[in-house]
């Protein structure tokens, strides 16, 4: 069987993470730590064979992909597919600000309500899961026996962790999403994908920060 080897990377840090900002499609670029984030996993793909890397086309994804394509000599793709999920109104606005303003709004987020679309044009759980999972599979179908680089974002990372273990869209969060950690995956056109390895931080110092919720 064919198998395709996939590394998923979270964007380096931006300064609306540090301000647990929502940035969903809102394009906000890495902080000086997000591009030493960016740099550190560059540095730890160096020596690996990566045949595609393909990323979010929001900058502060696409500026971590460039780090880690320009290391690896591997060609860079963009792909508005692997976007964030779209928050709508909730763009901008910081998670306390939520709670005050939309407290009903904010429950039904809180609880993982997979139908709940914010305001605005924002997608739900359902929507952003449906996207990442064609998008996952089409890529990875063009490279059997190969391995790629999805750079993405927190809420793509949290898909692809839940579409690998079989996990239900309500079930709570135990595992991190850190900035620009190292995750690793492997897609079959059979069995999809499956987890190999998760949230590896030894190319990150204890200055990383882990923002479960954006």
């Amino acid at each position: 069987m064919h198998a395709t080897r996939i590394i998923a990377i979270r964007h380096g840090e931006t300064a609306w993470n540090v301000d647990t900002r929502i940035q969903g499609h809102l394009d906000i670029p890495l902080n000086d730590m997000g591009e030493w984030q960016a740099q550190q996993a560059a540095n730890a793909l160096a020596h690996e064979s990566v045949d595609a890397v393909y990323s979010s086309d929001l900058l502060r994804a696409f500026a971590t992909a460039q780090a880690i394509a320009q290391r690896t000599g591997a060609p860079l793709i963009a792909n508005e597919q692997l976007r964030e999920r779209s928050f709508g109104d909730f763009q901008g606005r910081t998670f306390a600000q939520i709670e005050a303003e939309s407290p009903e709004d904010a429950l039904r987020w809180r609880k993982r309500d997979p139908e709940f679309s914010p305001a605005g044009g924002g997608e739900s759980l359902s929507m952003l899961r449906e996207r990442i999972d064609k998008t996952v599979n089409e890529l990875a179908s063009r490279h059997p026996d190969e391995q790629i680089v999805l750079v993405a974002h927190g809420g793509v990372m949290d898909v692809l962790y839940r579409l690998a273990t079989k996990l239900d869209l309500r079930a709570p969060r135990t595992w991190e999403l850190t900035n620009a950690a190292i995750n690793r995956l492997l897609w079959t056109p059979d069995s999809g994908l499956t987890l190999v390895g998760w949230a590896d931080t030894g190319h990150l110092n204890q200055q990383s920060r882990d923002e479960i919720h954006s």
